[in-house]
């Protein structure tokens, strides 16, 4: 039998070096409480890195915390985010929260719900993984004085977006093609206002410049759906007929790249090869199997949470990116271009 030993709050003020009062303080985010940034910031790591998780009954009696935490998701029939919610739910468990789930649908107006359950005490806070084109909510978040964060969305001038370098993600895949010995490549992402996928093609196209490429194609109108990724796969093969490989921004894209490259005869990978910036389930069970970057779509969600019960701590609002090295799962969509 294992026996789960609950870390107190002075295992925490042990770990950090300071008294039981000053860690309490901090981690209850006392109004008008003074302590050196790098004194709060040492707290918080520690008590992130422990999994501290206040005792709930006392922690209600101290502050009127609900323990839970909102995240709004742009779409649930991608399926890149249920990666991303499965990090924020475990590591929200972890550190004693629980996540609310919602989409953001471009009817109704969850944006109201969630700001109406921070003012009436529901929720503690909000991750923002959903920021549509015009869309109110920042100008909500920020009048009303609501905790949040922006997660795999990067809101110029925030100063709390929780992001990963895509950028690295593209370029990775670009220099797996180029060492195969592509020069002609074409990159399929989302649409042009979508943060990630413009991060995305701005690495694509930093990374085909590095490396000399005679050709880089980027297309990048449409959405993330399958039916979408078809058209743009179709664009740039039949007005691009020199191109030998596609990185695409996410799964949908490279299920386009496999339908059109079908529909127009060409062979994969001998006739165009496939790099997916993400690694999706089903990239091992296609025909043939699909070379992917992994994402670090977990670490992301769990990053999001860290951030936003820092900030309900008491921690001031930063930006977060998640640094990690471009993991590229190599299968039978690459080969060398034929000659």
């Amino acid at each position: 039998m294992t026996v789960s030993i609950r870390v107190r709050l002075e295992d925490v003020a042990r770990e950090a070096g300071v008294s039981k009062s000053i860690a309490s303080r901090i981690l209850n985010a006392t109004p008008g409480l003074t302590v050196r940034p790098e004194t709060r910031a040492r707290v918080l790591d520690v008590a992130r890195r422990l999994h501290y998780a206040p005792h709930a009954a006392a922690r209600g009696l101290r502050r009127a915390e609900t323990g839970a935490l909102g995240l709004l998701i742009p779409d649930l029939d991608i399926p890149v985010y249920a990666q991303m919610v499965r990090g924020a739910v475990n590591r929200a468990l972890d550190r004693g929260s629980a996540v609310l789930l919602a989409e953001d649908r471009d009817s109704g107006s969850p944006e109201e719900i969630y700001a109406g359950l921070v003012r009436t005490g529901r929720i503690d806070g909000l991750i923002v993984a959903s920021l549509r084109r015009r869309h109110p909510f920042r100008t909500l978040l920020s009048e009303r004085g609501i905790p949040h964060v922006f997660l795999n969305r990067s809101v110029p001038g925030s100063g709390r977006n929780v992001t990963m370098d895509d950028e690295a993600l593209a370029s990775g895949a670009v220099r797996l093609l180029n060492d195969l010995g592509h020069v002609r490549i074409g990159f399929l992402g989302g649409p042009r206002y979508n943060d990630p996928s413009t991060r995305r093609a701005r690495g694509f196209e930093r990374a085909a410049a590095e490396c000399g490429l005679e050709q880089a194609v980027v297309i990048d109108k449409g959405d993330f759906r399958e039916r979408s990724g078809v058209r743009q796969a179709r664009e740039l093969l039949t007005e691009h007929p020199g191109i030998t490989a596609v990185v695409t921004g996410g799964p949908p894209q490279a299920m386009g790249a496999y339908r059109a490259a079908w529909e127009l005869g060409i062979p994969i990978p001998d006739g165009l090869s496939v790099v997916c910036c993400d690694d999706p389930p089903a990239a091992q069970y296609l025909q043939p199997s699909l070379t992917a970057v992994k994402t670090p779509f977990n670490a992301l969600g769990a990053a999001g949470v860290d951030a936003l019960l820092d900030q309900l701590a008491g921690a001031e609002p930063r930006d977060v990116v998640i640094r990690t090295k471009p993991a590229i799962r190599r299968r039978g969509s690459t080969a060398p271009p034929e000659r």
